[in-house]
């Protein structure tokens, strides 16, 4: 397995057969170089979006119609990609499981917002991801919620991808604080932080509060083998 860093909240997920792109947001991103986009997306199968936000979902339609993918995502997001761009798509919800090229990934709650400019386009989500013997938690954007605590006992992931800078989701602090909690996590990627100057910089505090747990600072466009 390998897990790719493109920047925000951005990922690139290799497991079984499929190439998941997770809130590939490219164009315009600060932390990713623009160049390298096409490396970026080179096999992708399939995107997948958390919710409507432009800073995860502003790329998607181009995505998924330059290499004919389908778009995964809650029901009334994925629609409105295929009604306004044509895009093929895998729409479903909260509590429901696709198989992608070998993964599974399972729709679970989040504690955000979603929408596309004044646009409702169903509400935010995380995913559960299985595959080649990991389960990966992906958060997207969200604070601490009691729902984890039933989250981690029934999927049991053993990698987190979590939002954790502040102002507009939890930050390092808190993030830590729901994985010790919620979570028995072996490996934790913080994101949506560093890319701009009201998130926060590093994970020196989560790194701090989760001893015995490899912390993961990702650099863009590193892969990371799992």
């Amino acid at each position: 397995m390998q897990i790719t860093w493109l920047g925000h909240s951005g990922f690139r997920i290799e497991l079984e057969t499929a190439v998941l792109l997770v809130d590939p947001w490219l164009s315009g991103n600060p932390m990713f170089p623009a160049d390298r986009r096409a490396e970026a997306i080179r096999g992708a199968t399939h995107v997948l979006l958390t919710h409507g936000h432009g800073d995860h979902s502003a790329d998607a339609a181009a995505i998924c119609k330059e290499l004919d993918i389908p778009l995964v995502a809650i029901y009334d997001l994925a629609a409105h990609f295929e009604k306004t761009e044509g895009v093929k798509i895998i729409g479903y919800n909260k509590g429901g499981t696709v198989t992608l090229n070998g993964a599974k990934a399972t729709l679970v709650n989040a504690c955000h917002s979603s929408s596309l400019g004044d646009v409702p386009v169903g509400s935010e989500c995380g995913f559960m991801i299985a595959g080649d013997g990991h389960t990966i938690y992906v958060s997207g954007d969200t604070d601490i919620m009691a729902d984890m605590d039933w989250m981690g006992d029934l999927h049991k992931p053993d990698i987190g991808i979590l939002s954790a800078g502040g102002h507009y989701t939890m930050d390092m602090a808190r993030a830590a604080y729901a994985a010790k909690r919620y979570f028995d996590f072996k490996t934790v990627i913080p994101c949506h932080y560093r890319t701009f100057g009201a998130l926060e910089q590093n994970a020196d505090t989560m790194r701090d509060a989760l001893p015995g747990v490899t912390v993961i600072e990702p650099q863009v466009l590193t892969p990371i083998t799992l």
